[in-house]
């Protein structure tokens, strides 16, 4: 195999299929990325056995084949060139030769046959969707993703769609996060749920740049296939029932408060700072036209901040993680939100005012 290719145009590719590549593997082979060079053009693929990532090139190809290269150190090299570099691979028996300039690297190879393909199949349903779409669903509810949780279906996002909306879910059992995105889905006649894995989630949104532009998702009984561009995406499914979200969200918002979304993040952040390092718990004290949050920690010192809200209620006092406030705030849009909640053992629904299309449970907290 040898190809000619200018620097630019793989460094992005390579970079993003390298995402995909785990720092420890267990087969060594999954170090390395797939390098098929046929028909003027380079296909590349990284895999850590549940998330894979094909990228497309053009390239010149003076001699087609196949290998896999180390990804990481191709990436290293790859980046130290200078712009507007040409670059030449070529590859003999186990070795591979790195040419641009005056630079010459040589690389250990493996066989392109032990190289494992994530099992795929087929799709139970494709829908074309906006790009800024889909990135906007991941970003307003990807923080609330659980990172290591025992119960395994929480460590990804849950996405579901109907013939008229596409809707994403996470919660890590303490807060959670919904945003639904109207769109025409004509070919869906039931409602499909898949949970996507956590890394599956991150690798998608890496790969959504273009505001404009469309991308098609494949929902198969095992996997979901994302195809953009010169990219195609395929990652495993989380085997397991997601929580019945529904359920969750509170229906009773008798009393709600409503104030300035920067000036509440604001404050937050400034109360923060002297919260218990550990639980992140601060008290809010809500009258008709106060909020008064307070925080302190073991070393007795403590915070106060008082806000101009409205408030539709009897003085009620709550308390919360700070951090879970703040996610919310940081990821809303709008200028003002609600937050509404039913008395101070209840969890609490926040909503941005004029934006409906998102929404944000969190659990009280007994300070």
């Amino acid at each position: 195999m040898k190809f000619t290719i200018q620097r630019e145009q793989l460094l992005r590719p390579l970079q993003l299929v390298t995402g995909v590549v785990e720092r420890r593997q267990t087969l060594p082979v999954l170090a390395n990325l797939l390098f098929r060079a046929k028909d003027n053009r380079l296909e590349i693929t990284g895999t850590d056995l549940e998330v894979e990532l094909v990228a497309e090139c053009d390239a010149d190809i003076q001699q087609e084949g196949e290998a896999t290269l180390p990804a990481r150190k191709l990436a290293d090299i790859w980046r130290s060139l200078g712009d507007g570099a040409e670059v030449t691979v070529s590859v003999e028996a186990d070795r591979a030769i790195v040419r641009s300039g005056r630079s010459r690297f040589t690389l250990a190879t493996l066989p392109a046959e032990d190289f494992p393909k994530v099992p795929g199949g087929d799709a139970d349903v494709a829908l074309q969707l906006k790009q800024a779409d889909v990135r906007g669903l991941i970003d307003e509810v990807g923080f609330a993703m659980a990172q290591q949780d025992v119960r395994y279906f929480l460590n990804g996002m849950l996405f579901e769609v109907t013939s008229d909306h596409i809707r994403a879910v996470a919660t890590d059992g303490h807060r959670l996060a919904m945003s639904t995105k109207d769109s025409s889905n004509q070919n869906v006649a039931q409602r499909i749920q898949a949970i996507v894995p956590r890394k599956g989630v991150l690798e998608l949104a890496r790969l959504l740049d273009g505001e404009g532009e469309t991308i098609e998702l494949q929902l198969g009984g095992n996997h979901l296939r994302a195809k953009t561009g010169e990219y195609t995406l395929t990652t495993k499914l989380v085997d397991g029932q997601f929580p019945d979200y529904e359920k969750v969200v509170p229906t009773d918002g008798s009393r709600a408060l409503v104030g300035d979304r920067e000036t509440l993040r604001h404050a937050f952040q400034r109360a923060a700072i002297l919260s218990n390092e550990k639980y992140r718990g601060v008290r809010l004290i809500v009258t008709p036209e106060l909020l008064t949050i307070q925080a302190n920690n073991p070393e007795q010192e403590e915070a106060e901040e008082i806000v101009a809200v409205e408030f539709n209620g009897e003085e009620l006092e709550i308390g919360f993680n700070v951090s879970y406030l703040l996610d919310v705030l940081g990821v809303l849009q709008t200028e003002a939100i609600r937050l509404s909640v039913s008395d101070a053992n209840s969890s609490a629904l926040i909503e941005g005012i004029g934006n409906d299309s998102a929404n944000y449970v969190v659990m009280p907290m007994r300070l």
